[in-house]
């Protein structure tokens, strides 16, 4: 990740909530920034791409955080996704991403709403997913709509709790609302019935496009790990264990994925930690997709 592009964007994002996307100029970021207008286009071709890039970061901070939570954890345990749900939420109100959205959809930029409701789709993409592996696969059919159920609980009660100054934390708020969507979901099994039908569901998984980590990309992540590393004994048995499963004709998933926590504590408290989270999230992505 460039780190540089990273603290533009996100000069850029102050900026858009501190004055308003429409009324921010390219020639302010690249002032408050201290870059040339040469290096700005070289990171973005517009302000609708540097959006783009914000709302990207966004989402990556909250996928490296959500997996490093689930890994050596069981799918199934619910505190976990109360967890998950509560990181991109604490995210979004340390961007004050709100206010930018709010602009943003009040505005006549066809191209800036369509990113996001991406943002939202995707998010919902993940619930969904998350709700399948905690209730069980028979849910997957409902899941999609049962996530709207959720977002839209989650959307009126916060306006509602900040518009009354009620006392309420994240994590009650979420628990509270997902008891209650547990609830529904038999609810619409019994009756087999939805709003939402296979081809509407199909159509938002097609207008979102996730980037899906390859075998390649995951073992060139271990060639630069051991490269530029010197492990001790213990790190390096480990390390070659995983690797050596990653190279297998059959990848055994489930003793991968228990090697991956304990090869990261083997890092805790070293330089090498954050590159070694990287590869160890990469993997759990990959391992998803086989």
């Amino acid at each position: 990740m460039n780190e540089r592009k990273r603290k533009v964007a996100d000069i850029a994002l102050n900026l858009f909530i501190e004055k308003g996307f429409q009324q921010t100029s390219i020639q302010e970021i690249i002032d408050k920034a201290d870059i040339s207008k040469g290096t700005f286009y070289n990171y973005f071709s517009s302000k609708n791409d540097c959006i783009a890039e914000i709302l990207e970061n966004i989402r990556y901070d909250a996928s490296q955080q959500r997996v490093a939570m689930q890994i050596g954890k069981d799918p199934q345990d619910r505190e976990v996704l109360i967890e998950q749900i509560t990181i991109i939420m604490k995210l979004n109100e340390e961007k004050n991403l709100r206010t930018l959205f709010e602009n943003i959809l009040s505005s006549d930029q066809a191209d800036l709403k369509k990113l996001v409701l991406q943002h939202r789709v995707i998010e919902m993409e993940w619930l969904a997913n998350r709700l399948v592996d905690v209730i069980g696969e028979d849910i997957r059919g409902y899941a999609t709509e049962a996530t709207v159920l959720y977002f839209g609980m989650l959307q009126y009660m916060l306006f509602t709790l900040n518009l009354t100054n009620s006392q309420f934390t994240l994590h009650e708020l979420i628990e509270t609302i997902l008891s209650y969507v547990e609830v529904l979901i038999p609810e619409m099994q019994k009756k087999n019935s939805s709003f939402l039908n296979n081809y509407a569901i199909d159509l938002l998984h097609r207008n979102v496009h996730k980037k899906v980590v390859t075998k390649s990309e995951v073992m060139e992540m271990a060639e630069q790990l051991q490269g530029q590393h010197d492990f001790n004994e213990e790190q390096q048995d480990l390390f070659d264990v995983i690797v050596s499963e990653l190279e297998s004709e059959r990848v055994r998933k489930i003793v991968v994925k228990k090697l991956l926590k304990p090869f990261l504590q083997l890092f805790e408290g070293t330089t090498m930690v954050s590159q070694v989270q990287l590869f160890t999230n990469a993997v759990w992505n990959y391992l998803k997709t086989i």
